[in-house]
């Protein structure tokens, strides 16, 4: 996602899923993906997870305050909930405001450029 225009805010989800629910965990992380972009503010979302159980997602907001009332909204405070009770071993989340961002493509355009 380095098409987006900075400044703009990065929640950063890193997490050890337990072995539980399978389906339903892929049913609620697709729901969640689909309620978030319905948010104002939001600006897309990465995921990886390892075959560890191991994952980190990040999505991408324009301000703290879409953050903020992603955080409140009530559908994703039951997911949060259902989270720490069935899906998750640990977890951190981290906010972070992002000011630069570049990748691979955009260094070769300014080198071809």
């Amino acid at each position: 996602m380095t098409d987006l225009q900075t400044p703009y805010y990065a929640v950063i989800f890193s997490n050890q899923r337990t072995s539980e629910g399978e389906g339903a965990y892929n049913a609620m992380a697709a729901r969640m993906e689909e309620l978030a972009a319905s948010m104002p503010g939001y600006l897309g979302i990465e995921s990886a997870r390892g075959e560890d159980g191991f994952g980190i997602t990040v999505s991408y907001w324009e301000t703290k305050e879409a953050i903020k009332n992603w955080k409140a909204n009530a559908e994703h405070r039951e997911a949060q909930k259902r989270g720490r009770a069935e899906w998750y071993k640990d977890f951190t989340l981290r906010i972070t405001k992002v000011e630069c961002s570049y990748g691979m493509l955009e260094r070769q355009e300014k080198k071809n450029g």
